[in-house]
């Protein structure tokens, strides 16, 4: 785990202040993070070693928090975290930064996000790395309610629903705005229809815990897209499969075919 937290810096979209890290090499390819649900950029990002994984390999490496996450402002109004107007934050970060088109990689929530980006900013994506979310994107990845009331639970030890407790605890160890969180967790499940997900031509890269409960089938997913892979992340759940080596190593291998300039 890497504990070197980078440099935040602040930028305003859509009213709200949004704070993120531009790091790497500046002058690589730049490839933007996108975060999960409950999530931060640092959590899923710089202390699994994305950063430095990335980083060292020369690429430059930015990635926000997302609304409602981190040290960004926080909506509590659930139809601020619609998936479409989360990815106009991320295109918003690119034309702040002055990148005129970006590998975009995406950890559950942050997949979707990433889709929504390239189904609206085609030209924006040079290529696509979807974690942790495979056919769940198109067919829904069950009933999440239960997570919204788990997060807004007077305490844990009243929460029964085992994937609620997952995420409440997840939440409290990220001291997350539950309140924001619980918004964010029923405005942001937009499914994307399965003929989108046909339209997009970035070479795609969809990687997925083969222990993942979540997420579905990367396989089913990838199949519905014209340039895309699927990944099996071995003995990973959706928790533990963002910061896997073999993960890291394909998405390493990917860039090298898809991203260069």
């Amino acid at each position: 785990m890497n504990l070197n937290t980078p440099a935040f810096s602040s930028f305003s979209h859509g009213g709200l202040k949004l704070v993120y890290f531009d790091e790497g090499d500046p002058n690589g390819p730049p490839v933007l993070l996108i975060h999960g649900f409950a999530s931060t950029a640092n959590v899923n990002w710089v202390h699994p070693g994305w950063v430095k994984t990335l980083g060292d390999a020369g690429y430059r490496v930015i990635a926000m928090d997302n609304r409602g996450h981190g040290a960004s402002d926080k909506p509590h109004d659930a139809e601020a975290y619609r998936p479409w107007i989360m990815a106009e934050d991320a295109v918003a970060l690119l034309d702040h930064l002055g990148i005129s088109e970006a590998n975009i990689m995406g950890y559950s929530m942050g997949a979707r996000i990433s889709v929504f980006t390239a189904l609206a900013h085609p030209h924006r994506v040079r290529s696509l790395v979807l974690g942790g979310l495979g056919i769940g994107m198109t067919d829904g990845v069950g009933d999440w309610d239960p997570i919204a009331d788990a997060l807004l639970a007077p305490s844990l030890d009243g929460v029964t629903h085992a994937r609620g407790r997952m995420f409440r605890a997840f939440a409290e160890q990220t001291r997350s705005d539950r309140q924001a969180l619980a918004s964010c967790i029923r405005g942001s499940r937009d499914l994307v229809a399965r003929t989108d997900m046909g339209r997009i031509d970035a070479p795609t890269l969809i990687g997925v815990g083969t222990k993942d409960d979540i997420a579905g089938s990367a396989e089913e997913l990838a199949g519905l897209m014209p340039h895309a892979q699927a990944l099996d992340i071995p003995g990973r759940d959706h928790m533990l499969a963002v910061g896997d080596k073999v993960f890291k190593k394909a998405v390493l291998e990917f860039y090298k075919r898809v991203s260069g300039w």
